[in-house]
């Protein structure tokens, strides 16, 4: 862990006017507002805006002073960047990654543990593809090595997505695990490790089954002190663990395969936020094969078992959408090989989960940012929010592949992405 943050400070060390520079080229005067002066004011046109909220804005400008949105003014000029046919809406937020998941030197996965410089490499470049992509807000649930980079690009001194992190997550081992006292003692030394919440392991991988590892007893007493302690908690589950997390309180669910339409039906009840993959990890792991195949929990059995769940994963998501009130968030799990392409996410929900496009929209913008407890914050474009706005070429409410066309990326009032369209440069090995 500390040879991670050594590594990664010599990154901030030794690039920042770099980084300044590129910033500063996208968006002249767009890194202003950190001078002493007033803030700078930009102001954006487009033809259409989707606000996150399930709303479509048409021929209007949006007014951003400084880091946030003051003003949606059809009148307002002069107007800096004209996006004209574009589709303009909030940045995306991405539920559930894993930003510092990487290859290693012999091209396999090495997951979070790398502590070299040339992992902190490789979480910087993580963190700007998911950026490139239009994903201006990322939970990363669960690595120690998440927090010297969120720290990082909350000062400024990195380009990447707004990062919450759970440090490191508590893995369900039956007794093993704790006695409910314990479950609460390790709530708060995370607290206390900087987590901005808590990822709880019930259920085993579903390469292994997906069984429950932790009691209905020691899951209530982890939610209930992370609630105690004003932090929210997202719970890996499957099967009968997805109901089990809503009974406990918790407050999100992440997966959810082989769980029934009555378990659906207690998270709506209750209010549980849900968040499935429909197909991005799983594809992103057959895709990668020989990657992972031989590193820590990654077998031919399980390789085979993923190929079944795919289609449980569509017909889960399928099912979800019908369950009334039920809330759903968008989750990408994103690991090595997936980061810069969550927006795949997006095509698997509509085209293979049945999800409405605009419910699509929503599940990573005011809806995400509620189940964040920052819907006053981000999520929508919308006087007093954050300037966090991306902008497709297409629309994708008609056509869910424009999400793949991300040309405009402004986070927190500065631009780092304006290219033409037909014109997406690769980044690092991936195209937005």
């Amino acid at each position: 862990m500390h040879a991670h943050i050594r590594a990664l400070a010599k990154i901030i060390l030794a690039a920042p006017m770099v980084l300044v520079a590129t910033v500063a080229t996208l968006a002249p005067g767009g890194i202003a507002q950190t001078s002493s002066g007033p803030p700078k004011r930009v102001v954006i046109g487009a033809k259409a805006i989707l606000d996150g909220r399930g709303h479509v804005l048409h021929d209007t400008r949006i007014v951003v002073e400084g880091t946030k949105i003051v003003a949606i003014d059809a009148k307002a000029g002069p107007v800096d960047y004209d996006l004209g046919t574009l589709t303009a809406m909030p940045g995306w937020i991405d539920a559930h990654v894993h930003i510092t998941w990487s290859f290693g030197k012999d091209g396999k996965n090495a997951g979070t543990g790398g502590a070299t410089q040339e992992d902190a490499y490789q979480d910087a470049s993580n963190a700007w593809v998911t950026l490139m992509a239009g994903f201006t807000t990322v939970q990363s649930v669960g690595a120690p090595n998440d927090v010297p980079l969120r720290d990082a690009i909350a000062k400024g001194i990195l380009a990447g997505p707004r990062i919450l992190t759970a440090v490191e997550p508590l893995q369900g081992r039956g007794e093993r695990t704790g006695t409910p006292e314990e479950m609460r003692a390790y709530i708060r030394k995370q607290k206390d490790a900087g987590a901005d919440l808590i990822k709880i392991f019930a259920s085993a991988s579903i390469r292994q089954g997906g069984g429950m590892t932790i009691s209905q007893e020691q899951l209530s007493a982890a939610c209930d002190e992370a609630k105690r302690l004003g932090l929210r908690t997202v719970v890996h589950a499957y099967k009968e663990a997805v109901r089990a997390a809503s009974l406990a309180g918790c407050t999100q669910v992440e997966h959810g395969t082989l769980s029934t339409d009555d378990d659906l039906r207690v998270l709506a009840e209750r209010g549980t936020y849900f968040d499935p993959q429909a197909g991005l990890v799983i594809e992103n792991y057959l895709l990668n094969k020989e990657k992972y195949l031989g590193t820590p929990g990654y077998t031919e059995e399980g390789f085979a078992a993923m190929e079944k769940i795919l289609p449980m994963n569509h017909d889960l998501l399928h099912r979800a959408v019908k369950i009334p009130g039920l809330k759903i968030v968008f989750g990408t799990d994103a690991v090595a090989g997936a980061h810069g392409r969550n927006a795949e996410e997006f095509i698997d929900r509509v085209r293979d989960g049945g999800q409405d496009p605009m419910q699509a929209m929503m599940s990573a913008n005011s809806i995400g940012a509620e189940a964040m407890g920052m819907a006053e914050k981000i999520g929508s474009i919308a006087p007093g929010l954050e300037a966090d706005i991306i902008a497709l070429d297409g629309d994708p409410l008609k056509d869910i592949t424009a999400v793949r066309r991300v040309v405009f990326v402004m986070k927190g009032g500065v631009v780092y992405k304006n290219v033409a369209r037909a014109a997406i440069p690769r980044y690092a090995g991936v195209t937005p």
